[in-house]
């Protein structure tokens, strides 16, 4: 116990939320990959297992480090990392890996490992969104000074992930806004910068009704909201095999390893796990997934409470949102209470780069909590000096 308080910092609630979820991730993906397995190496789902775990404990291994990383250092790499995303997301869509007309994914030369670069631009976007809220809190109301160097960058980096991934662009567009507003930014600029991304969306899909090779996924988009809006799940064969996964699973579940309808769900091991949760574990389950990612939000809006700094309070606010949001977005689609999207459950889905930028949103949580508790456990420590922040006006009393 000693060498754990001597080595692991930051709330310890956020520790065990995580630890918590990739326990249940292991139980989960190790049970949904029997088809997959079949598929590709003849039923060995322990190579999977094996390539799952690796992941998560690397994961771990992120987090640790992030989390020994002074907070403010984030505000200078944000900078840095908008730079580096854009031409990133320019090159996925032009020579990225196309899979059923999307290109999301950048392969890395000689590790031939894949990754989706919008995963690398949402961290990166909402530390910059943070930095700069923190900086320009005495320019905020002014639309050119204040506002344009905030939103220009926010238009340009879901722009480039739209066409290819438009649940992602919406999820990191609508989570900047949410950054914004508890930035104080003005109503007005916001509610113009809404009205122009719903006008921007909607003259992409009349240009692609006329040219569908411009934006190829489009006609995907308009079908799942269509079949979502008469709730046609005999139209939509995902939300169709969810459902009956849901139905069967009752209150308390088959049991781990119990699911059937893994051999026939699609993705059951990522976009539609939540259906899978349900299905062994019952509704019980779900709701415990669901608490948890409540109790991740809650134990970061506590440590924005207790932030004496504007960056870090921003900070958090934007990397815990977007986690929050994203799961309770996977969750909604399992339910067919969303169209479908392909927005994979935090630190819960398999994946691999996406379970390690995860990693480093956590490990930013608990770096400024980190910071907090250093400075709550000495009081001779003297109080440093953040030049790109002001002190906390966000923390509720």
């Amino acid at each position: 116990m000693e060498l754990i308080n001597k080595y692991i910092k930051g709330d310890r609630a956020v520790w065990m939320i995580t630890l918590l979820l990739a326990l249940a991730s292991m139980l989960l993906v190790y049970s949904s990959i029997v088809t997959l397995a079949y598929k590709h190496y003849e039923g060995n789902t322990l190579r999977y297992l094996f390539r799952h775990g690796f992941f998560l404990l690397s994961g771990f291994v992120i987090i640790f480090i992030t989390h020994n990383i002074k907070y403010t250092y984030f505000s200078k790499i944000s900078k840095i990392g908008v730079i580096i995303s854009i031409p990133l997301l320019l090159l996925t869509l032009l020579v990225g890996t196309n899979i059923n007309d999307a290109s999301r994914w950048l392969t890395i030369p000689v590790i031939n490992q894949s990754f989706q670069t919008s995963d690398l631009a949402k961290l990166f976007l909402v530390m910059y969104v943070a930095r700069m809220l923190s900086i320009k809190q005495d320019e905020i109301q002014d639309f050119t000074k204040g506002f344009l160097p905030i939103i220009i960058p926010v238009f340009i980096v879901c722009g480039l992930i739209f066409p290819a991934n438009f649940s992602t662009a919406a999820v990191l567009f609508a989570s900047c806004m949410v950054l914004m507003f508890i930035g104080r930014t003005p109503i007005r600029h916001l509610l113009g910068v809404a009205s122009v991304g719903i006008v921007m969306v909607l003259f992409s899909l009349l240009v692609a009704n006329y040219a569908p090779a411009l934006f190829p996924r489009a006609e995907t988009w308009v079908k799942r909201i269509e079949n979502f809006s008469k709730q046609d799940t005999k139209g939509n064969y995902q939300v169709e095999q969810a459902k009956i996964a849901i139905a069967t699973g009752g209150l308390t579940g088959k049991g781990p390893g119990g699911s059937t309808q893994r051999n026939f769900l699609p993705h059951p091991y990522s976009d539609f796990i939540y259906a899978i949760v349900i299905e062994e574990y019952g509704i019980i389950g779900g709701l415990g997934i669901l608490f948890l990612y409540l109790m991740l939000f809650f134990r970061a809006m506590r440590i924005v409470m207790r932030t004496e700094k504007t960056f870090g309070s921003l900070l958090v606010v934007g990397v815990s949102f977007i986690l929050v949001f994203q799961g309770l977005i996977n969750m909604a689609v399992a339910v067919n209470l969303l169209p479908v999207t392909g927005q994979p459950l935090p630190f819960v889905s398999m994946g691999g780069t996406s379970i390690w930028f995860t990693s480093i949103a956590i490990g930013i949580i608990l770096s400024v909590s980190r910071e907090f508790d250093a400075k709550s456990n000495s009081k001779t420590v003297k109080e440093e000096v953040e030049p790109e922040s002001k002190e906390n006006e966000f923390a509720i009393a």
